[in-house]
């Protein structure tokens, strides 16, 4: 599908280069593709959904390559993340333009972006939610290299009503199904903040059984009653209930870690994981 060059204002220049991954061209290039070996082989089965983690790339950057280097994903991607900001509306599509880290210019999928514009009236073109965001901006680098020719739709996600979320992921999905491309779904989310190691992965199981089970809102519902400090989980929940109405059969665990492992930290850890949803 063509893409329209972008105009000044819709070029999101990066706010995390530098400080999340390297500053400079090659030296992402070369960490990226790093990560991204470490990933078993993939499955021949299509990825409808991608969730991989968002922190430094020291942290998470494991875990981002060993899923995301495994996962089968198409060239149009419908980004989902959260919102750290607070910034913009609450269901806050980027619409145009393109998105730059150092050596890559990853263009916006207008078109995309406007058909689910048109679809789903939660969906709002704003840019305001995604300038100072980071969550999704730091899968970038391994996109643009398990898949060169990607074409984006960011989306921040921050609609706290699970009824809300189903209604646009049903009319999202019914926008897919029909799309002349296919498309996979990212999401961006680390999961436990600040908790010890084994609080982190006592707590993030009870997450990831819900998504591993397909069941967005048993995954809303138990994050909210554990008290999982899960960033992502109104992106994850958006995004799973977007692949079942895709047909999505089963998922898998292809990568769990914490901070710890890095840090020698036991004390007070993040944790990070990586699905794929087929």
């Amino acid at each position: 599908m063509p893409h329209t060059t972008a105009r000044q204002g819709s070029l999101r220049q990066p706010v995390v280069a530098g400080r999340f991954y390297p500053g400079d061209a090659a030296g992402l290039d070369r960490e990226t593709a790093g990560y991204l070996a470490q990933a078993e082989p993939s499955s021949k089965q299509p990825t409808l959904l991608a969730m991989a983690p968002h922190a430094g790339a020291v942290y998470s950057g494991p875990v981002a390559g060993r899923t995301l280097g495994a996962a089968r994903l198409a060239d149009t991607l419908l980004l989902l993340g959260p919102n750290h900001t607070g910034q913009g509306a609450r269901l806050a599509v980027w619409p145009s333009g393109v998105w730059r880290i150092p050596g890559h210019d990853v263009p916006v999928d207008d078109a995309l972006a406007a058909a689910l514009l048109a679809a789903a009236p939660g969906l709002v073109p704003d840019q305001a939610a995604h300038l100072g965001e980071h969550s999704l901006e730091v899968l970038l680098p391994f996109l643009c290299q398990v898949r060169p020719a990607c074409r984006i739709v960011p989306v921040a996600v921050a609609e706290p009503d699970l009824a809300a979320l189903a209604e646009t992921a049903a009319a999202v999905a019914g926008v897919l199904a029909g799309w002349e491309q296919p498309v996979s779904v990212v999401v961006s989310s680390d999961m436990s903040h600040y908790v010890s190691h084994d609080t982190a992965k006592t707590r993030d199981s009870l997450a990831l059984d819900r998504i591993l089970a397909l069941d967005p809102p048993g995954l809303y519902q138990v994050v909210r009653e554990a008290g999982i400090t899960m960033c992502g989980v109104l992106p994850m929940v958006l995004g799973l209930f977007v692949v079942l109405a895709l047909g999505a059969k089963s998922a898998r665990l292809a990568a769990y870690a914490t901070s710890a492992e890095v840090s020698g930290d036991y004390g007070q850890v993040v944790g990070y994981a990586g699905v794929l949803v087929e």
